[in-house]
């Protein structure tokens, strides 16, 4: 009965050892080590925003009434334009924003409306994707900030070594080591995680892109069928 207990206490002292020694590596890493890290921890903390803040965009971008063209085109069936482009004031999302700009230049040429209606999609995307490149741009230079932090840790070790008088100490060296390790864990850290997001962004901009070129075809067929 009493080896349970100990048992527990020797997992947990175990565990608590973990913990120690992960923030103990990068406090020993130097002064080069813990601002390489610094740096890492900003661009993780900032793909991390980056990533929720374009979620929920996209999200909300993507979300439209199923009879939302059904509507429109009972309103212009009926022409009533007016009631068409109120329709399109009410939601605030890209295919609203598409249709409304065709809805405006109805009575004009269909090449005219359809130049219309590609130019504001490009605006549309641009919106969607902002700042998503900055993760792409973070997937790559994370990675390579902590091969940085490597190469100081592996020059510092060396001028130890060189210093060292023919008698190498392994704690003279734990600076350089310690560096060398944590800042090419964190960077790969990082960058993995805004590959990963990046990617997961951009299919789900495809997704509302892919909406807002069918819901344009829609609109462009309605005003070509014959009356």
């Amino acid at each position: 009965m009493n080896e349970h207990p100990e048992s527990l206490d020797v997992i947990a002292e175990e565990s608590q050892e973990t913990t120690i020694s992960i923030i103990q590596l990068i406090a020993d890493g130097g002064l080069g080590g813990q601002l390489i890290m610094g740096i890492l921890f900003l661009l993780l903390v900032i793909s991390v925003y980056i990533y929720i803040e374009r979620f929920l965009a996209i999200k909300a971008a993507s979300h439209i009434d199923a009879d939302f063209m059904s509507q429109i085109k009972e309103q212009i069936s009926t022409g009533n334009i007016d009631g068409a482009k109120e329709l399109c004031t009410n939601i605030d999302v890209p295919v609203a924003n598409l249709i409304q700009k065709g809805v405006n230049r109805i009575g004009k040429p269909l090449e005219d409306i359809n130049t219309a209606i590609e130019n504001a999609g490009k605006l549309e995307i641009y919106k969607l994707e902002k700042n998503v490149s900055v993760l792409a741009t973070i997937s790559g230079a994370a990675p390579m900030i902590g091969f940085l932090g490597t190469v100081i840790g592996m020059i510092v070790s060396i001028h130890e070594i060189a210093n060292s008088g023919g008698q190498i100490d392994i704690k003279m060296l734990s600076d350089g080591l310690y560096t060398a390790m944590t800042t090419t864990v964190g960077g790969l850290i990082v960058g993995i995680i805004s590959y990963i997001t990046y990617n997961h962004l951009v299919v789900r901009t495809d997704k509302v892109v892919y909406q807002m070129e069918a819901k344009s075809v829609e609109f462009l067929d309605l005003l070509n069928e014959p009356v």
